[in-house]
């Protein structure tokens, strides 16, 4: 009865508190002019702008908070009663707002926690609790019965005992500066704190170096009392908080037993011990007050001062097996298993079909599955994604039509690998290659500056689309507000390019939420989108991460949630409506050029640095330094590094330089005159071309070790998890010094870009043939690697 009282109170709201169209009628449209949008005709883009504006007139904040009260009104993981009546409630709103929708399942390996244990067993005696207590204040943190417990997905089975050893962020540079201390983690269990790496890299490369467990915990200098207030004073996590995630390999994302294919209902299963991202040793996550005992325990040397969190106590670093018998060292018994279930997700999927160009896809998604309430992480996000949906089908009844088909999508399984988007793209895989346009993601939200990443290609199309929108506290532009911070930030050059680049750049996407199977599996060109800076302290995956802790500490009055729909929402209109796919390769062309350089750097880095450490050893300086007391393993002369052929990069990034020139050049001849070139129906085979440029980046090989991952301009770091390598082909081998593998790379990225000049070539020429013989050509055609032009 209460659960049918909180469905209707969400589903009647929002209907209730939107503006009548009428008020759209007294907005003043009389004698405004807007500049020619990009792949706009004159008469397209003025009536462009109209819808764009009215559609940012409609979503409501209130709505996007009754959106999350009831998303995140009870936990709602994979295999939830609730995550299956969220979806429900979803596909209900979507048919409601007149949206074509339906949900899609999948059957996915998802492991829940079967038995836990970590206890302290010499020199002393502590069994950590591993439980999050409710809060008094905040009503959802004691629906204990629902909530997922404290522990890390695809941790490996065992029970294990060993010494402990502390390995800082445990990444791979950690375990460099512990064998110069002599100290080997071989038979250890290994205990990192959060941060430096994706979660998962701390077990693989304990794994790697002989671990045979690991405990990874929240610092309160990174994550707690170092950056506020502990909840629910403040924002910041409690002492007795837990960080839950997924540390499965990223090999490739998606249902571990079914790579590269859809997880359908009869989909061909791999052994559970065949797949290769279920981590190999046993994992659990720990709050500060857990660790605390198990770091005042550890004994031997003193972490080196980048080493040391916020506890109150000297950070030890431990003294490994070979001194594990010494009654002073401390021992550790961990034990996890898990039930390895296969449980279903729900994907809701929801299209209005496009009126010109149905078969062209424009792409918007967040995910709805948390890992336990997920105000923040992630139904923010998909809180503004509905008001979004619900804006735009109120625009379709006032007689908006898109050119293109729109489809929305509520991914279910994220949290544990992107499994539902990544599902759902192997699914689609054929019809995304010839149909998608764009995806545009978004995750959790909070209040200050807007963020983008993404493609390149994208960098003009978006920073066109924030410069409309307006931020809800500064009331200037949302890019603006965020240009002014980068050049508060930036020192030098830097600054000066903040001021007067035409377009901020965006960052590249490496992994961490939906976009990575449509951009790295099946080449889409994709945007990550939010807002966050000025909230400070996080719930991240825990228990409160809830209705409470969001509506006191983080966007409280939800003005930067419909900043983020009106953003999110303007972008899917303009890509779909658009006569041409406004992708800039100019842009491209430039970012690209100083990924070569940056590679050609790192290569000469890595030459300058063996070299000098060689030489210091030859002159005694190691010797001289070392201190007998705190004595340092000596360091090893290595062979230099070779050079490498940089010039397949090189002539592949000019050509494509210069063809993002022409391309941009038979762009201003298509828009001038009022962009009547752009109205004929051979528009469509330029769009059809354009379609492929993204995938033209793709090697069908893969990575080096990482076949699922095709593009060669963008990829997760093998060693970063979520941090985005670009050339990653290039750039990891020299990393890892391999160099015949970046040879081979260097050749073989070059060739995908001269696969890229030739399809934006063959696009240029279609382009160029629409135009009329004797058309006047715009000015100031000599090119900008800007990509602006002087054009909105």
């Amino acid at each position: 009865m209460t659960r049918i009282r909180i469905f209707a109170a969400a589903f009647l709201l929002p209907t209730l508190i939107v503006p009548p169209p009428t008020a759209f009628a007294q907005k003043e449209f009389k004698g405004k002019v807007a500049a020619q949008l990009d792949g706009y005709s004159k008469t397209a883009s003025d009536s462009e702008k109209q819808w764009e504006e009215k559609f940012r007139a409609l979503p409501v904040p209130d709505a996007i908070r009754e959106n999350m009260r009831q998303l995140s009104a009870r936990p709602h993981h994979v295999g939830s009663a609730y995550d299956k009546a969220n979806a429900e409630w979803m596909l209900a709103r979507f048919k409601e707002w007149g949206w074509d929708a339906q949900i899609e399942n999948f059957y996915v390996l998802f492991p829940t926690p079967k038995e836990r244990l970590l206890e302290l067993v010499a020199p002393t005696k502590f069994t950590a609790s591993l439980k999050e207590p409710a809060v008094k204040e905040d009503p959802t943190s004691g629906q204990t019965d629902e909530q997922l417990p404290t522990y890390n997905a695809y941790s490996g089975d065992g029970d294990v005992t060993g010494p402990l050893v502390y390995v800082n962020y445990g990444a791979r540079e950690d375990y460099e500066e512990l064998d110069r201390l002599g100290i080997s983690v071989k038979g250890a269990v290994v205990i990192a704190r959060y941060g430096g790496a994706w979660r998962g890299i701390k077990p693989k490369v304990a794994a790697e170096h002989g671990a045979v467990g690991c405990i990874i915990y929240s610092d309160p200098a990174n994550d707690g009392y170092g950056v506020a207030d502990s909840y629910p004073a403040g924002a910041g996590r409690p002492k007795d908080g837990v960080q839950r995630g997924g540390v499965n390999d990223t090999a490739f994302p998606g249902d571990p037993l079914t790579p590269g294919v859809g997880a359908t209902k009869d989909a061909k299963r791999l052994d559970r011990k065949d797949t290769p991202i279920i981590t190999k040793i046993p994992v659990l996550p720990i709050s500060y007050a857990d660790a605390t005992p198990l770091l005042q325990a550890i004994t031997g040397k003193v972490a080196p001062a980048a080493w040391r969190g916020g506890l109150p106590l000297t950070y030890h670093l431990g003294q490994g097996l070979d001194a594990a018998s010494a009654p002073s060292v401390a021992r550790v018994h961990l034990k996890m298993f898990s039930n390895w279930d296969i449980k279903p997700l729900y994907d809701v999927i929801a299209k209005i079909p496009g009126s010109v160009e149905p078969d062209e896809w424009v792409i918007r998604g967040n995910h709805h599955d948390a890992w336990v309430n997920g105000a923040d992480d992630p139904i923010s996000g998909m809180s503004a994604e509905l008001e979004e949906a619900r804006s735009l089908g109120e625009l379709v009844k006032q007689g908006w039509r898109p050119r293109r088909t729109i489809v929305y999508c509520a991914w279910d399984g994220e949290e544990p690998g992107l499994l539902g988007s990544t599902e759902w793209v192997e699914t689609h895989i054929d019809e995304l290659k010839q149909k998608a346009v764009m995806y545009l993601n978004s995750d959790s939200t909070g209040r200050g500056y807007f963020f983008m990443e993404g493609s390149h290609g994208l960098e003009h199309f978006i920073n066109g689309v924030a410069a409309d929108v307006i931020d809800p506290e500064k009331k200037i532009s949302i890019v603006e507000r965020t240009r002014k911070l980068e050049i508060s930030r930036a020192k030098g050059s830097d600054r000066a390019e903040a001021r007067s680049r035409p377009d901020l750049r965006i960052g590249a996407l490496g992994d961490g939420s939906d976009y990575t199977s449509f951009l790295d599996f099946a080449g889409v060109p994709a945007l990550d989108l939010g807002f966050g800076g000025e909230d400070r302290g996080s719930q991240y995956h825990s228990i409160y991460d809830d209705f409470y802790w969001y509506t006191h500490f983080a966007d409280t009055d939800f003005v930067y949630g419909r900043a983020l729909a009106q953003t999110a929402g303007s972008a899917v209109m303009r890509m779909a409506d658009a006569q041409l796919i406004p992708y800039n390769f100019n842009n491209t062309a430039e970012t690209i050029g100083t990924y070569v350089d940056e590679v050609k750097s790192l290569l000469k880095s890595e030459q300058d640095e063996i070299a000098e450490k060689n030489r210091e050893i030859a002159e005694g300086v190691f010797e001289a330094t070392n201190d007998p007391k705190n004595p340092l393993a000596a360091p090893k002369k290595e062979e230099m590094p070779p050079f490498l052929n940089f010039a397949p990069l090189e002539n592949g990034a000019t050509v494509l330089t210069s063809t993002a020139r022409e391309y941009e050049e038979a762009v201003k001849a298509a828009e001038a005159n009022g962009g009547a070139a752009l109205d004929g129906a051979g528009i469509d085979a330029v769009n059809q071309l354009l379609i492929q440029t993204e995938r033209a980046f793709f090697d069908p090989a893969g990575l080096p070790g990482r076949s699922w991952f095709k593009h060669q301009i963008y990829a997760p770091g093998a060693y970063t998890g979520y941090g985005v390598k670009t050339l990653p082909a290039v750039r990891e081998a020299i990393e890892q010094r391999k160099w015949a593998v970046a040879e081979g790379a260097t050749v073989s990225v070059g060739k995908v870009l001269g696969n890229e000049s030739a399809v934006i070539k063959a696009a240029t020429e279609k382009l160029e043939s629409l135009v009329p013989a004797g058309a006047s050509r715009p000015e100031n055609s000599g090119g900008n690697l800007g990509g602006n032009l002087g054009r909105k």
